[in-house]
Parts: structure tokens; sequence; C-alpha cells
């Protein structure tokens, strides 16, 4: 019986979890093994060899197969990151480039290759009996990724800069605005011409938010905040 997971982590501000280097070489390792091989391609004994370490040691860290697959969300969720608001009140452009940040992540993260390798394989494991990367994707990854970014939003609403009277509407039109089908497509198979390289990706982030703005931006001078 494999032993029970006790990954050595910390918590981060933003609610995810830290790794070591040593577990960072890992399942950077087993991320790559998953899109090179799929499914099959990922195996312990593979895994070890590739990561230059002990099967004990994935045990140690990682526990059993969904622990390990759960720590590969966990990291690559925390790729799509939300840096540090000053402690000061934000001004409009600062919080706009926290925004655009997060977007430019999570079109670069939801593009690459990890990323459709991992939600290919959950899809194709949907519906068998005992599947559970669906819903490690739902809980390690895409909410992961939303409580975050909702604490972003709060952090606009509280400084003045953003209102609006329901989170997770705002949230899902500001995820809609920055993705809207690109994901699908890609996992359909389909050269999406807008992740062509970093700058059109950098574009498409600047793009949504100034939609988002559009919609929920609170205009200078109504804002009370305003010195």
């Amino acid at each position: 019986m494999l032993a029970p997971k006790t990954m050595e982590t910390t918590s981060a501000d933003d609610g995810a979890e830290s790794f070591g280097p040593r577990q960072t070489d890992v399942l950077e390792a087993a991320l790559a093994l998953l899109v090179e091989g799929g499914d099959k391609g990922l195996t312990t004994a593979r895994l070890a060899r590739a990561a230059n370490c002990s099967k004990e040691s994935l045990y140690k860290w990682f526990g059993d197969r969904n622990g390990l697959l759960e720590a590969m969300i966990t990291y690559q969720a925390s790729k799509v990151r939300i840096a540090a608001l000053p402690r000061v009140k934000p001004s409009a452009e600062e919080f706009r480039h926290q925004l655009a940040g997060f977007a430019s992540d999570l079109l670069t993260v939801l593009s690459g290759p990890t990323s459709l390798a991992l939600n290919r394989l959950s899809i194709g494991e949907a519906g068998r009996e005992g599947a559970q990367l669906g819903g490690l994707l739902i809980e390690r990854g895409r909410r992961a990724i939303e409580n975050r970014a909702m604490r972003l939003l709060d952090a606009g609403r509280d400084a003045g800069l953003i209102a609006f009277d329901n989170r997770d509407a705002a949230f899902n039109a500001l995820y809609g605005l920055i993705v809207g089908d690109m994901h699908v497509r890609m996992l359909l198979g389909d050269a999406v011409p807008l992740i062509a390289d970093a700058s059109a990706l950098d574009t498409q982030a600047a793009r949504a938010v100034d939609q988002f703005w559009r919609l929920y931006g609170v205009a200078e001078e109504t804002n009370p905040n305003t010195n």
C-alpha cells in the first residue's frame, strides 16, 4: 500500500501551495511525461527516472496517483499569479496592470500543452467509474484561480476602482472576456491565431481588461475615493 501523502508545502498569501525546489523539478518532469506520452506515459518508474529520484520519495511527497495529479494541477494553477497590490490604495493604472497580468498568465497557462493534455485526459476519463481528474481540475485548478482573482476584484472594489453587485458575475465576465472560446477550440485541435506568440497573448489580455473596464470600471469623476 502506498504511503499517505505528506507534501512539504507552505501556504502562500494567495492560497496556493508552494512546493520546494526538488518537488518542483519532479512536477515539471511529470507534466512533461504527461504531454509526451499521455496517461500511459506517466508511471512511477518513468517519473522516478526522469526526475532522478526514488519511488520512495515520490510516495512520501505525493502519495498515490491522485495525489500526484492533484499536485500537478495545483502547481499549474499557481502559474496564474496575482501580484501583491500596493498597501495604499492602488491607482487605476496599477489595478489595470494587475488585471492584465492575471489575464496574460491565464491565457499562457490555458493555451500551453500541459493544460491541454490535462484537460484532454480528464475528458477521456469522464463518465468512467472512479474518475477523479475532472473534479481535481475544478477544485485545484479552476476554483483556485477563481478564488485568487476574486480577491483581486474585491481589492479593486474596496479601492473604488470597479463596482459590482455580484462578484461571481463579475469574475465570470472577466474570465469570459479573457478566454472566450479559445480553450475549447484548442482542445478540439484548432490552431487559434491569438496564441501565436507572447505579444499576441498580451494584446488579447489588454483587450479583455479594456472591455471589462467598460462594464465595471468607475469613472474617475464619480469615484468617491479619488483625491
